[in-house]
């Protein structure tokens, strides 16, 4: 990493008032400079980014559940956009093009899924660099967006090797230089259901947050619906010597009891997190008893709140012929109670609700993505609690 030496007295004293570690202040200060300088004379100012597709945002009040500048989404739910080529089609095409169409919706917050897009798009195929973060940079100030995570790189070794810590370091350089105040994954700590393993990737996380606290982030990981199915921690043993049998606590609460609260964060995908609902109900306790045990999502993180900072915001109707009991359908139009979920878990200036849907790209229709972002954001902002 680069370090950087004789700061002027005056920008020390900024730094501290503002309460940012010198990596991010310089950081902040670097994209500054850059989106002052690449902004084109056609593009919006700041005053007017910031007002950019609000519509009616200006609504602050005690009952919405999601305030306008918590409202996010996931780059991966518009992947196709991102991804395709801008000389053979008029529609948002790139980052910098899907950054205007969101901001346009309404979206104040964007979680990134890697930062690959079209060749042919401004800044080229890959802008996984510190150079590439500082276009994203300008390009996400000149829209009234703050970057807010990434679905990104955690090292696959441990004991951790030389290379992977260096790429680990370089991903947290860029997560500082775009202001993200999280980075993490969009992967399951480990795929295994037995408690070793589950040490195992709690010594790896612990390690890995406290890398990246010491640079002014929260390191996050991500659920899908096998997370949260039992833990499997006693009974008869298999022929591996492996546990049979369960206590009756899931996989991702054995992590949460496990970790540095202070250096490991998680978010819940509340799709996949309903979908474990469905699938994982029942389990074999260590005394070959058949036990019930529902999963309740928003009495996990009401329990945790403080360790869930971000949510992929999913939503699904029902089908109990697929395994999964839902199928995934655009935010805001399935079953899955988000006004009673938001209402519980409180904490709203808290928590980045990140729009996703995974098969909003289609095939057949180019503009279905971005689309359905538009769907998601207005029904993310439509949230309101229920009167009494």
């Amino acid at each position: 990493m680069t370090a950087f030496h004789d700061e002027p007295a005056t920008g020390e004293a900024l730094r501290r008032a503002l309460g940012l570690n010198r990596r991010r202040f310089l950081s902040t200060c670097t994209a500054a400079a850059t989106a002052a300088i690449a902004a084109p004379v056609l593009g919006a100012s700041p005053a007017l980014a910031q007002d950019r597709g609000r519509g009616h945002d200006h609504d602050h009040g005690g009952d919405v559940l999601v305030p306008a500048n918590k409202r996010g989404i996931i780059l991966y739910t518009v992947r196709d956009a991102t991804g395709r080529d801008p000389l053979a089609t008029d529609l948002p095409s790139g980052f910098r093009e899907v950054f205007k169409q969101l901001s346009r919706f309404g979206y104040r917050q964007v979680e990134f899924a890697g930062y690959g897009q079209h060749a042919n798009a401004p800044g080229g195929a890959s802008l996984e660099s510190v150079q590439g973060a500082k276009l994203l940079r300008s390009w996400l100030d000149e829209y009234g967006l703050r970057a807010q995570g990434n679905h990104g790189f955690i090292p696959p070794s441990w004991p951790l090797t030389t290379a992977d810590l260096d790429t680990f370091k370089k991903h947290l350089e860029i997560a500082n230089i775009l202001g993200m105040a999280h980075m993490g994954t969009g992967g399951d700590p480990t795929g295994s259901a037995y408690r070793a393993d589950w040490d195992a990737a709690a010594d790896k996380w612990n390690a890995l947050g406290q890398i990246a606290r010491r640079e002014g982030l929260k390191l996050y990981t991500h659920n899908h619906d096998a997370a949260y199915g039992f833990l499997l921690d006693g009974g008869p043993l298999d022929a591996q010597g492996n546990p049979t049998r369960s206590s009756g606590i899931r996989k991702l609460e054995y992590f949460l009891k496990i970790t540095d609260p202070k250096v490991v964060w998680l978010e819940m995908d509340i799709f996949w997190a309903h979908v474990a609902q469905y699938k994982f109900h029942t389990y074999t306790a260590h005394d070959g008893s058949t036990r019930e045990k529902v999963f309740d999502p928003a009495g996990l993180v009401v329990r945790n709140n403080k360790r869930y900072p971000l949510f992929h915001a999913k939503d699904g109707v029902v089908n109990t012929t697929n395994g999964m009991g839902y199928d995934m359908v655009p935010f805001g139009t399935g079953v899955i109670d988000y006004t009673t979920f938001f209402s519980r878990v409180g904490d709203r200036n808290y928590h980045n609700p990140m729009v996703e849907q995974d098969n909003a790209p289609s095939s057949t229709d180019a503009g279905q993505s971005l689309t359905h972002a538009k769907i998601g954001y207005d029904n993310l902002a439509a949230l309101r609690k229920r009167r009494h």
